[in-house]
């Protein structure tokens, strides 16, 4: 086969895989419009489902507003009538019993007045006596019309130009929600989720998070967090587990919330920092990332620590106190190399820690600046990356060489830097926690 053919050959054998890969990006593009359109259409047909619900839940909830208010009314023209009517009902029958007793004193005097000469004395006298009886200068008394209730009804015609003013301007349709989730990071049994506004001209007053497992038909979406920050840590979240995130804001001076922003998968594949069980004078919670100091000794200092190594350098380890007790200048939160049994504090070799007081210290050496002290309600948060002093195998972090952590602590608004020399190449790293009194509660993420 000649040189030309080859180069041929080869050229044609390029132009197939370069085809090949032209129609696969191709598809995956398809697939993304495809995906596009499902969200449009998706979206639209929800909007229009919860727009119809809306409009119709309103109009019968205004039709039984109006026929209310209509019976209300009615029922008070009933009681003015009643009320009105019934003084003229006993009006009218005092009158018609009169006009009664008249009549018949009427044929009475007239049957006097046709009888005989020899009754007709008995008779006048008898008419007589009874006119007289019957009082007929009383007459009673009908009211005046002015006087009488005349019943109307006052209607304010400007109820109906209020109704249409808010009724064009209930409800708006969007293209777009406000907010979108920008970023998911994976943590240790948690997930970091950021946000941030996609609408400039929307004003936030606050945020609100949402999440729930993926894939589950009956899991309801949770409140996360609700809160003026743009970012929150998730907590308590199952290791290789789909979660579903979204969130939405409310603007200044409004009650009702924006839609919700297109909804973002995440997880996370990093096991929960836990304590490690059975540690005397020490209770953990059922999920085993908090523990209370439950009993005191003035003579030792206990360490408690993690279950494993499970915190890896370029991650934030943070502890957050819950619950304080008395302070000793033996109190330690911090990293180690190891889980040392015979420890009395985290103040030792191939460690750094913080005391309670803020007293920063590296392998057992105390620092000169301090950070502030720790009390209820603070987060110290631990940062490292890796800074090798000698080159070390990539391959095989355990062939030892002297290995330098860049650390950095923060607590409260403060934060310390330092280089920290250990003994041994590592990529992950116990943490712990030792305090003379009880009292103290300590949660790790």
């Amino acid at each position: 086969m000649s040189v030309e053919v080859d180069v041929l050959l080869q050229e044609a054998k390029e132009s197939i895989e370069a085809a090949q890969n032209y129609r696969s990006e191709l598809q995956q593009r398809l697939h993304g419009l495809n995906q596009a359109r499902k969200q449009v259409r998706g979206s639209s047909g929800q909007a229009r489902e919860a727009l119809r619900r809306h409009f119709a839940e309103l109009q019968a909830a205004a039709t039984r507003l109006l026929t209310e208010r209509l019976t209300t009314l009615l029922a008070e023209v009933d009681v003015i009538e009643a009320d009105s009517v019934k003084p003229l009902d006993d009006c009218q029958s005092l009158i018609e019993h009169g006009v009664g007793q008249a009549d018949e004193l009427l044929r009475e005097g007239e049957a006097a007045l046709r009888c005989g000469l020899g009754e007709k004395e008995d008779k006048l006298g008898s008419f007589t006596k009874k006119a007289m009886h019957i009082q007929l200068d009383s007459l009673p008394e009908v009211p005046a019309l002015v006087d009488v209730p005349c019943v109307s009804a006052q209607l304010d015609d400007s109820l109906l130009g209020l109704l249409r003013d808010r009724v064009s301007r209930h409800g708006a349709v969007s293209s777009h929600p406000p907010v979108q989730i920008e970023e998911l990071q994976e943590r240790p049994g948690s997930i970091l989720v950021r946000w941030c506004k996609v609408d400039e001209d929307f004003a936030a007053a606050d945020y609100r998070l949402q999440h729930r497992r993926s894939g589950s038909g009956g899991s309801q979406y949770e409140d996360a967090y609700i809160g003026r920050d743009s970012e929150f840590l998730v907590l308590h979240l199952d290791p290789h587990t789909d979660y579903l995130f979204r969130v939405c804001a409310r603007g200044e001076g409004r009650t009702e919330w924006s839609p919700w922003s297109i909804p973002q998968t995440g997880y996370t594949t990093l096991a929960p920092h836990e304590w490690c069980p059975g540690t005397e004078g020490y209770i953990l919670s059922s999920r085993k990332n908090i523990a209370l100091r439950n009993d005191s000794s003035q003579s030792r200092c206990p360490i408690l620590y993690s279950n494993a190594p499970t915190y890896f350098c370029g991650q934030t380890l943070t502890f957050k106190i819950s619950a304080a007790g008395h302070m000793d200048r033996r109190d330690s939160l911090g990293v180690c190399v190891d889980s040392e049994k015979g420890a009395q504090s985290l103040q030792r070799d191939q460690a750094v820690c913080i005391s309670t007081n803020g007293a920063v210290f590296v392998n057992g050496k105390e620092m000169t600046n301090q950070l502030p002290a720790i009390t209820m309600g603070s987060a110290v948060t631990f940062d490292m990356e890796v800074v090798n002093l000698f080159p070390i195998s990539n391959n095989n972090l355990s062939e030892g060489g002297n290995f330098k952590l860049r650390v950095t602590i923060g607590s409260g608004n403060r934060e310390v830097v330092f280089d920290w020399l250990v003994d041994q190449a590592v990529d992950c790293l116990f943490f712990g926690c030792s305090f003379v009194h009880s009292g103290w509660k300590v949660l790790v993420f």
